[in-house]
């Protein structure tokens, strides 16, 4: 029971500070004058430089004012948004960075994520100040890794690891919901980085196993499909039944599906699956033909 409460506390706390940092973004950008895109070399070191270096003189602007509300000076520095790829980039009151993911599959958006970044001063280091990216994605690790050294590269990266693990999801609940009825023993892990299921059908039970090693990956980068036997044994002896299984085109033992691997690693799950079960009938009998 403690243990359900406390995991029930992270979900609101969670709720929470996405809420929180889903107004401040929305109000950051309803300030802006004007709103820049991006594309190639246009996002690189120097532009962030000129973030940081905003950042800070508007810190320093309304320290020397002594009022954060002179909003009608002709001083006033210009608002500026910066939107390159799947990433918002927008400047936060006290010295932060703010960087929204827009996450999208097959063109429709999903979810939005947060990251805001500390910069203490223009010579410091940055610092996560905040966020709302899923606990179990590397994002400390990418922090220690990449922000000291390279933020730029820190920005993009998280921004490609949320956009992987979305679509891996989204390729996992599209297929349940179009072929639900046939997907069996489904698991995977958080980041759906393991991903495992099984279907029955044709006297046999394929079992399908995906490995994403890295998990800034859509495709997996290991398959395993493999065909196993499924038998109604009746009071037969284990010679009459062998020779059955073969005069019917059922397989004797465990056989790998290799077009069935190709497929899971050159096309998105839904339509690998889509062309696995197609074309299963046809590998079984070309299997059993070629072992008898």
């Amino acid at each position: 029971m403690e243990s359900s409460s406390l995991i029930i506390s992270k979900m609101d706390a969670d709720k929470t500070i996405y809420e929180r940092l889903q107004k401040e973004f929305e109000a950051a950008r309803a300030l802006q004058t004007q709103e820049i895109y991006l594309d190639g070399e246009q996002w690189n070191d120097g532009l962030l430089a000129t973030i940081r270096e905003r950042v800070h003189m508007e810190v320093d602007r309304k320290a020397m004012a002594g009022d954060v509300n002179m909003l009608s000076g002709p001083q006033i520095q210009e608002k500026i948004t910066y939107k390159v790829g799947n990433k918002v980039i927008c400047c936060l009151e006290g010295a932060r960075i703010g960087i929204l993911y827009e996450t999208s599959y097959a063109g429709e958006p999903c979810d939005l994520y947060h990251c805001v970044l500390e910069s203490k001063s223009f010579l410091e280091k940055m610092t996560v100040l905040e966020h709302t990216i899923p606990y179990f994605l590397p994002l400390r690790e990418a922090e220690n890794d990449l922000l000291s050294s390279n933020a730029m590269k820190f920005i993009d990266y998280i921004g490609e690891l949320l956009q992987s693990y979305v679509d891996r999801r989204e390729q996992v609940r599209l297929a349940k919901e179009l072929y639900g009825n046939q997907i069996k023993e489904i698991y995977y892990t958080l980041p759906y980085n393991l991903i495992a299921f099984s279907l029955v059908d044709f006297d046999c039970k394929v079992i399908v196993k995906l490995k994403y090693a890295e998990l800034v990956s859509v495709l997996p980068t290991h398959v395993s499909v493999v065909a196993w036997p499924v038998h109604q044994y009746r009071k037969t002896s284990l010679n009459a039944s062998t020779m059955n299984k073969k005069e019917n085109g059922s397989l004797d033992g465990p056989t790998t599906l290799s077009y069935a691997e190709d497929a899971l690693q050159n096309m998105s799950l839904p339509e690998a699956y889509a062309e696995i079960v197609l074309n299963l009938p046809q590998a079984l009998r070309d299997i059993c033909e070629g072992s008898s």
